[in-house]
């Protein structure tokens, strides 16, 4: 299965990044390019190992995701529960690991394309495509993390009052 990574460094601990990526709300939309509406599924209210979200990204597809893991602040992972009919399956994980200067935020998406006779082309289309997107995704998350308003908001956000 095709997969795409992107890193980056960013000018904060693990607990801020991972905070950060964890938005919801105005908050999230403010940063993140790639989704144009979000909500959890459920009655959940906030993220967590079997919550499940519906996410529209800016281009239009819709897609149900379920958390499969939520281990802050090293890692969070996804996985397409209901979405494009173009993808067969699809997964995500963000990791968050402190190194010299901040924390190395590293994304990686999976994914299958369908029709299967399709797959080569198709393969090779996704992984141009999003590949362009979450290498924009993460460097808007970059620019998040270093932007002290999105910082303070995130950590009361998540209840964490000194999100530095």
């Amino acid at each position: 299965m095709p997969q795409v990574v992107a890193r980056v460094v960013v000018p904060v601990s693990p607990a801020v990044a991972f905070a950060v990526s964890q938005t919801t709300g105005e908050l999230r939309l403010s940063w993140d390019p790639f989704i144009r509406r979000q909500h959890f599924l459920d009655g959940a209210t906030a993220p967590g190992k079997g919550v499940r979200t519906r996410t529209w990204s800016r281009i239009g597809p819709r897609m149900d995701s379920a958390y499969v893991s939520y281990q802050p602040p090293t890692n969070v992972g996804m996985t397409m529960v209901d979405g494009p009919w173009f993808f067969a399956s699809f997964g995500g994980g963000w990791r968050f690991k402190a190194v010299e200067g901040g924390t190395e935020a590293t994304w990686k998406y999976t994914f299958a394309t369908r029709p299967g006779w399709l797959r080569p082309i198709a393969d090779r289309i996704g992984t141009l495509l999003l590949g362009r997107e979450i290498q924009a995704r993460i460097n808007a998350f970059a620019r998040a993390c270093a932007d002290p308003r999105i910082v303070a908001a995130a950590g009361s956000q998540t209840g964490d009052g000194d999100a530095r």
